[in-house]
């Protein structure tokens, strides 16, 4: 069965330690430095993102009884239940993180981009998953929790995972998928993967999809990400190592990989169509290029979240 997995081998979780005392200033600087790496600061200043924003997130369940997601707005899709874990498995491990970055709660370790979004949480990562040392889901549980974050009102999807596909047939439910949220108008980001090889999968070499990358803290393309002409073409870079958001039940914890770039791509463009409400996919996907050429690197820019914004701001539509 082929399978869908994080690929993160460098994925670490380092809980705070109860002996370390941080002044709320020394917080505020670290919890900063990856926002202001992509300019993402001015813009989380002027919204917090708006209920109606819906973003998919599909990982791992998430520890909504952490005291810094307590307060967030986080559902599941009807079908799966509760979209919350009180395990402290890695799977919850890795939604949480995630969802720390989306959704934590403003002024808390995690960067938390667009609290006041909604948070659509759809599993796929199990307990038994875990237990094989490396997260993973079947492909064709992929697509359908595409489809059903798409069915559910989902504006933006959160795919932070890499992929291999062995079949055709699988390849063709996936890309099924992804036509249809190409025709909803739901942006997918995914993961580019950490295994610094070049080339693509089905799931990155989708023309709707935005494969994110990962940059160190001085602004350099993380060595251990993947690169290639689709992710060079339509990804971005995003903060991807030593970055800080929470953990279950009650932690927080440092890791990099391109799935913690990813959510940062996905929490910019939330907040970018909460503050542009007549915004269409097509024109925040124009300002995040900030209406560039066709690139040739295989390497991706970082994101400039401010630049997006101006450019929306400035193009006289809104």
């Amino acid at each position: 069965m082929s399978a869908l997995g994080t690929g993160e081998r460098d994925f670490r979780h380092v809980p705070l330690s109860p002996l370390t005392v941080l002044t709320a200033k020394a917080r505020a600087v670290r919890r900063s430095q990856p926002l202001d790496l992509i300019r993402l600061t001015p813009l989380m200043k002027k919204t917090s993102g708006r209920a109606e924003t819906v973003v998919a997130l599909i990982d791992g369940p998430v520890a909504c009884t952490h005291p810094d997601l307590r307060e967030s707005n986080i559902r599941a899709i009807a079908e799966h239940g509760t979209p919350c874990s009180h395990s402290t498995d890695e799977s919850s491990a890795h939604g949480t993180f995630v969802a720390g970055i989306l959704a934590g709660r403003r002024g808390s370790e995690a960067p938390a981009i667009c609290p006041g979004c909604t948070l659509l949480v759809r599993p796929i990562f199990g307990d038994a998953s875990s237990r094989t040392g490396m997260l993973s889901a079947s492909v064709e549980e992929l697509a359908a929790a595409i489809v059903e974050s798409v069915e559910e009102g989902a504006q933006l999807i959160n795919v932070s995972a890499s992929l291999v596909a062995r079949s055709s047939g699988q390849r063709r439910d996936l890309e099924q998928a992804l036509n249809l949220a190409r025709r909803r108008n739901a942006i997918v980001i995914a993961a580019a993967g950490n295994r610094s090889m070049s080339g693509g999968t089905a799931l990155i070499s989708h023309p709707w999809v935005i494969p994110a990358v990962g940059y160190d803290p001085t602004g350099r393309p993380s060595q251990f990400s993947n690169f290639g002409k689709s992710i060079g073409r339509r990804g971005l870079g995003a903060p991807g190592e030593a970055v800080r958001s929470l953990a279950p039940p009650a932690n927080t914890a440092i890791s990099g990989g391109t799935s913690v770039a990813a959510p940062f791509i996905t929490g910019t463009i939330a907040l970018l169509l909460s503050e542009f409400q007549r915004a269409s996919a097509a024109d925040v996907l124009t300002a995040l290029t900030n209406g560039t050429a066709r690139r040739r690197s295989v390497v991706p820019p970082l994101l400039d979240a401010w630049a997006a914004y101006e450019f929306l701001r400035t193009s006289g539509a809104w």
